[in-house]
């Protein structure tokens, strides 16, 4: 995936990658497994650190100021990401927590991308 050269446009490509994060987030938090589960609660908490910390985007957003936020916050972002993916097949072995890891790898990767391109 080329990242786009527009730095707002790479900002929006971000959050677009976003809403996939917050609908396993929040498929996470309401799932009866995360009432039990620390390290699922963790991995909501640091999920929404990220979107909270980089916030919506909208035409006044400024781009430099979105992107010095997402690299401080990617390592959180990946710490759960890889924390989820390691404890899924305990928390539960069923096919839409199976798939939310899925999703949220490929979510996490495009972010990543965008945020880090390789040089």
């Amino acid at each position: 995936m080329t990242p786009p050269s527009d730095p707002l446009a790479v900002v929006r490509a971000i959050d677009a990658e976003l809403t996939h994060v917050w609908m396993i987030r929040t498929f996470l938090k309401h799932a009866d497994e995360a009432e039990e589960d620390e390290d699922l609660r963790e991995v909501v908490r640091d999920l929404y650190d990220f979107i909270l910390a980089v916030g919506p985007v909208t035409d006044e957003t400024d781009p430099a100021v979105y992107m010095k936020m997402a690299k401080k916050k990617l390592r959180r972002l990946r710490g759960a990401t890889e924390l989820y993916e390691a404890i899924q097949p305990e928390v539960s072995g069923h096919t839409n927590f199976a798939m939310a890891a899925k999703s949220l790898r490929l979510a996490v990767d495009r972010i990543i991308a965008l945020v880090q391109p390789p040089q």
